[in-house]
């Protein structure tokens, strides 16, 4: 796989979707938890979602599990919790696994794509962050205390005009 937009994804409704949908868009890909001391996080994810979208920005929500038991909602009880909580609207996915046997292949490609510290792939903890370009390339991790309002700071070169943005 040589860009994330061959993967194919299941959105919280049930629907499968690939990624390529997302192509030509910058993407901050987010593993997330209703449950977790980062969760208020979903307001400043929001907030750069609804001031960068129309310059290409979206934010792709992955729920997970396995850290702390922190996600353990049924999607229905997480899209009703992330939409009346904190009014996402930015799209959010089934829970998947980030490490272990089971890692999503998503997870894969981003975690080897953008070793976290000391060169581990390892996913630490929930809200681990992930920017990628508008040709589907990962340009950087953040850990879960890189709040999205330091994010916001890094986008104003991938969120530049270009001429295939749409």
């Amino acid at each position: 796989m040589s860009t994330i937009f061959h993967t194919e994804v299941t959105r919280i409704d049930g629907a499968l979707t690939s990624l390529k949908d997302y192509e030509g868009k910058v993407l901050l890909i987010v593993n997330v938890a209703s449950q977790c001391g980062f969760t208020s996080q979903y307001e400043g994810l929001e907030a750069l979602y609804r001031s960068y979208k129309d310059q290409g920005l979206v934010v792709l929500g992955f729920p997970c599990n396995q850290f702390g038991q922190q996600e353990p909602g049924s999607d229905d009880e997480i899209k009703t919790f992330c939409r009346t909580t904190y009014d996402v609207t930015f799209p959010l996915f089934s829970r998947i696994e980030v490490n272990g046997d089971h890692t999503h292949p998503l997870y894969a490609h981003l975690k080897k794509a953008a070793k976290g510290l000391l060169g581990s792939e390892a996913i630490k903890w929930n809200f681990t962050k992930f920017l990628v370009d508008r040709e589907g390339q990962v340009v950087r991790r953040y850990a879960p205390t890189d709040t999205p309002e330091k994010i916001g700071r890094d986008l104003a070169a991938l969120l530049s005009p270009s001429s295939d943005a749409g």
